[in-house]
């Protein structure tokens, strides 16, 4: 790889949110204004990004994406704010935005009960729109109820043994008996939905929906056995009904079983969740003549590297020739980790302050100070090998 020399070109400021602290765009914002303090003369392009969870939304529009909000049903029915971002024909949904953690009433989790429908009620507005790309973005969800509740806001029915439909939320899948998706076919003719998504485990089993996330979303043991058992009702009767085999597949068990759900009933594909969505975004088109890109996340750890956003960026950028720091809130990796993950340095806002809560409150002016350090030692046009970390 040929490093461009100081001086050739812009820095691309390319972050993922700080979970709990500052979303992606704040995030980048507050970089590039660090930057402009240390080098004011430095052209910066400001691309926040997403991996398919939390944020991907904010960072579709950022990118040029138009936003549409929607009144749809939250995680236990309850009517939230939610949005979407459109192009053209393409929409970018998020299920966060309408079944996610943050959309709990008073963050009271329900495990069981949680439903992923007002993802989508999302999904059908953009149809009803035009929309006939749908990039469905999963992660941060509240639900474990293997997408039932999106599928039947599309017209799908989820039936017991007498024919009523199956109240919302994971749990009432024990019941399941027979499920009608005429209806979800006909007003998805036409649709092509992509899961972005950075989970790749299966719907069932030890590394399933349930057993690894539903204690996240407040399951205890016998919760998951329960749910454990729900989806695999589903799974059974989708074979029989929809002749749908879905559950082994990677990404099935992504954000409580929705990925499955969005196979089974909508014929969805699955893509890396950061490698789709930089392509979605453009941001190869922003790398040339680019001197430098600047990354992060919350936390830089080993679950980084297993396809995280920063991973993602700096695989692309490095494909491009353009060298890669990451900026954080705290960083576990090695030296030897970052090289091979292709990126220059890290910084760490545990660098300036080691109380880790106050790093969390006082996030955005630690993000401008670190962000002033790497300017001064980064951009500038004296240094003779940028390749060298300072």
């Amino acid at each position: 790889m040929t490093t461009p020399r100081p001086g050739d070109g812009h820095v691309v400021i390319a972050p993922d949110k700080f979970k709990g602290s500052l979303d992606a765009p704040e995030v980048a914002r507050r970089i590039g204004a660090g930057l402009r303090r240390a080098r004011p003369e430095v052209r910066l392009l400001e691309l926040p990004v997403a991996d398919g969870g939390d944020g991907t939304v904010d960072a579709a529009v950022a990118a040029g994406f138009t936003r549409v909000r929607a009144e749809v049903s939250g995680p236990t029915g309850e009517p939230v704010p939610a949005s979407y971002a459109v192009r053209g024909d393409v929409a970018v949904v998020e299920l966060a935005e309408a079944a996610g953690l943050r959309r709990l009433p008073g963050g009271r989790l329900a495990p069981l009960t949680a439903s992923s429908r007002g993802t989508g009620e999302l999904i059908d507005d953009a149809v009803r729109r035009g929309a006939r790309r749908v990039v469905l973005g999963l992660g941060g969800s509240a639900c474990t109820d293997g997408g039932a509740g999106m599928a039947a806001a599309l017209g799908a029915r989820l039936l017991d043994a007498d024919g009523r439909e199956l109240p919302p939320g994971g749990a009432a899948l024990r019941d399941l008996d027979r499920v009608d998706a005429a209806a979800l076919r006909e007003r998805m003719r036409g649709v092509t939905v992509v899961v972005a998504s950075d989970v790749d485990s299966p719907l069932l089993g030890p590394d399933g929906a349930a057993h690894v996330f539903g204690p996240q979303k407040g399951a205890g043991p016998h919760d998951v056995d329960l749910l454990e058992e729900a989806l695999t009702r589903l799974d059974a009767v989708v074979r029989r009904d929809l002749g749908v085999s879905a559950a082994e597949r990677p990404g099935a068990g992504a954000a409580g079983g929705a990925g499955f759900g969005a196979m089974a009933f909508c014929s969805a594909t699955v893509e890396p969740g950061i490698t789709y969505l930089l392509d979605l975004l453009g941001f190869s088109s922003h790398l040339a003549g680019a001197r430098l890109v600047i990354t992060g996340e919350g936390a830089l750890d080993r679950q980084t590297l297993r396809g995280k956003a920063p991973a993602g960026v700096a695989r692309a950028a490095g494909g491009a020739g353009v060298p890669v720091l990451a900026v954080a809130g705290r960083s576990t990796l090695s030296e030897d980790e970052l090289r091979a993950a292709g990126f220059l340095g890290a910084y760490a806002l545990t660098d300036l302050e080691p109380d880790p809560a106050r790093c969390m409150r006082e996030a955005g002016p630690l993000l401008e100070r670190l962000s002033e350090q790497v300017g001064q030692a980064w951009l500038d046009d004296t240094r003779d090998d940028p390749a060298v970390i300072p």
